[in-house]
């Protein structure tokens, strides 16, 4: 058996009420904003939506966002920047461990 890729320090915050089967996540919380340590299964395409401003950074594997209608593959320390209300979906045909900031202090509830 593999060692979990987060460390005890980020699966020990409290985990996200994420909708998506496949998707975990811990949440750092702030006053003002969320950090969250996503865990993703290759589940596929999520469906255009929008929300808060992002930002993000990829940790491992790839994964393809489209941000209003441009669509770019990220891999391993690769950035990515989504403005507040800035249409974008997402795809992942692999396994992806990504780090999100959410300037929106409640983007997930807390499970």
């Amino acid at each position: 058996m593999s060692e979990p890729y987060y460390p005890a320090a980020i699966t020990n915050l409290p985990e996200a009420d994420i909708p998506f089967p496949g998707v975990r996540g811990w949440i750092s919380q702030a006053k003002d904003h969320q950090v969250c340590f996503f865990d993703i299964e290759p589940i596929g395409d999520i469906a255009p939506h929008s929300h808060g401003e992002q930002w993000g950074v990829v940790l491992q594997g790839r994964m393809k966002l489209t941000i209003n209608g441009i669509e770019k593959e990220y891999g391993p320390g690769d950035s990515y920047h989504i403005p507040a209300d800035t249409i974008h979906s997402a795809s992942f045909p692999t396994q992806v461990r990504v780090m999100d900031y959410f300037a929106d202090r409640e983007r997930y509830k807390l499970k």
